[in-house]
């Protein structure tokens, strides 16, 4: 869907045609291109599909899942009112479009592994919108043929998520007379997840797979095999993870880390979450927690209950933020879409529930060892944290609780932890609704925002108000 201003601007083209045709033709460049370039338009969606999953985590999910607290006493992220999200379902939907028109161009030019790209990128941002708010505008909503397109049921963009996976691996395994640059590994490439390479992309598309078929761990039609399946397809190795590395001038999360140096407070780390890692919730202290946040002026690690804000009047170094030298928040730290790490927990998930726990106990080892690597822990502090006996607790003892505590560290910042948190009905450890919550439930979906239901509200669902009334995959 075109953003508001985009309509804006079109309603008032079609009013005043002629005037707009004559200014229009006074002020054209002939030696400036006034349409997007495939290439352009490869480099602009693969960047915004790595920006949108910090946009979902920066605006939303990392609150919900108490990863970040607010520096302020009862803010509405924390105590889970009704959050306006307008400027992520734009982000979402400007990036579609374009994405749209991305597989549009790439159909006229017989470019298959552009299109291939363009389907499995837009199943990356739909799957985003139907996580989040359920029933949304896809079919007709990006052809404009109508500026209020009627709203796709939720079951239906789950389909067209995995729809748009098959069909983009199909793509990419055509022979193309029109590659991406970057393909052979030497030219320098406009996608900027994968270097154009199609194996990669095809890899991602059944990480992608594999991660929607989980989501289904509370419904009559999760299917371990099918998962089995796309896993094996999946990546080997933290060197196929999806992400972008790529920025103008820094990681975005770096910037909230410089944002909150200069008193724009942001990036404070959930008590929640610290005490995960530093040793009080589960008895080991994480050795990956120095490699995300600095101490404070106390030499330890504390975090800012959510809901109850701060403690200090600023950045006074008595509670625990994000850094400007963090694995995740250095100024070149890449943005992960989907890694390796992940789908370990998740054939650990799989396999817990087929009953099969040899293989589940060994995917959940590979995946803390996994993350642990690609983080830069040492080997010996690796080591002592895997063999520690709340961690090396054999196959026999191992529990989903195990499962899903270490992908929810793991998994940092990603929005993927807040459909991890929903599925297993937050039952984290010492995990409790935020202080000054306005609902006496855990939040579990997110209302339609007013850039919505101010231009397309005839066709919203009514009534959603309550954050949380439970999605179709969450009962």
């Amino acid at each position: 869907m075109r953003s508001l201003l985009y309509y804006t601007c079109l309603v008032l083209s079609i009013l005043s045609i002629s005037s707009c045709k004559k200014y229009l033709d006074v002020n054209t460049n002939p030696n400036q291109p006034n349409k997007a370039t495939i290439n352009g338009l490869l480099t602009r969606t693969t960047e915004n599909t790595a920006l949108n999953v910090y946009r979902v985590s920066t605006n939303i999910t990392s609150y919900y899942v108490q990863y970040l607290a607010s520096s302020n006493t009862a803010s509405p992220l924390d105590t889970y009112e009704d959050v306006d999200a307008s400027v992520t379902w734009t982000s979402l939907y400007d990036n579609m479009t374009d994405i749209y028109d991305l597989e549009k161009m790439a159909a006229e030019k017989g470019a298959m592994h552009y299109r291939g790209v363009a389907k499995v990128l837009m199943a990356m941002n739909l799957q985003f919108i139907h996580s989040l708010w359920g029933d949304a505008p896809y079919t007709t909503a990006f052809d404009l043929a109508t500026l209020t397109p009627e709203y796709d049921n939720a079951q239906n963009l789950f389909q067209s998520c995995l729809k748009l996976l098959d069909e983009g691996i199909i793509a990419l395994k055509e022979t193309t007379p029109y590659p991406i640059p970057g393909e052979s590994g030497t030219a320098k490439s406009p996608d900027l997840i994968h270097k154009g390479n199609a194996s990669a992309w095809i890899r991602t598309a059944h990480a992608m797979k594999a991660r929607l078929l989980n989501q289904l761990s509370k419904t009559g039609e999760y299917n371990t095999n099918a998962i089995f399946g796309e896993l094996a397809e999946a990546y080997t190795s933290t060197a196929h993870d999806a992400s972008v590395a790529t920025w103008d001038v820094r990681n975005p999360w770096n910037q909230v880390a410089l944002n909150n140096r200069n008193l724009l407070l942001d990036g404070w780390l959930s008590e929640q979450f610290i005490d995960a890692m530093n040793g009080k919730t589960y008895g080991i202290f994480d050795p990956r927690l120095p490699l995300m946040t600095d101490t404070t002026k106390y030499g330890d690690y504390r975090g800012t209950p959510n809901g109850k804000g701060r403690t200090g009047s600023g950045v006074s170094f008595e509670e625990t933020y994000i850094n400007l030298t963090g694995f995740y928040s250095s100024s070149n730290s890449p943005l992960f879409i989907i890694t390796y790490d992940e789908l370990k927990f998740i054939e650990a998930e799989a396999a817990f529930r087929a009953n099969d726990k040899p293989r589940a106990y060994t995917a959940f080892l590979e995946g803390i060892n996994a993350n642990m690597n690609k983080m830069g822990v040492t080997p010996a502090n690796r080591n002592a944290y895997v063999n520690h006996s709340s961690v090396a607790v054999g196959e026999a003892n191992l529990t989903l609780d195990h499962i899903f505590r270490e992908k929810y560290k793991a998994l940092f910042l990603n929005p993927e932890s807040w459909n991890d948190a929903r599925r297993y009905n937050y039952q984290y450890k010492d995990f409790t609704l935020p202080l000054n919550a306005v609902a006496g439930n855990f939040v579990r979906r997110m209302v339609y925002p007013s850039v919505e239901t101010s231009r397309n509200g005839a066709n919203v669902p009514p009534g959603i108000t309550d954050v949380t009334k439970r999605l179709w995959w969450d009962q």
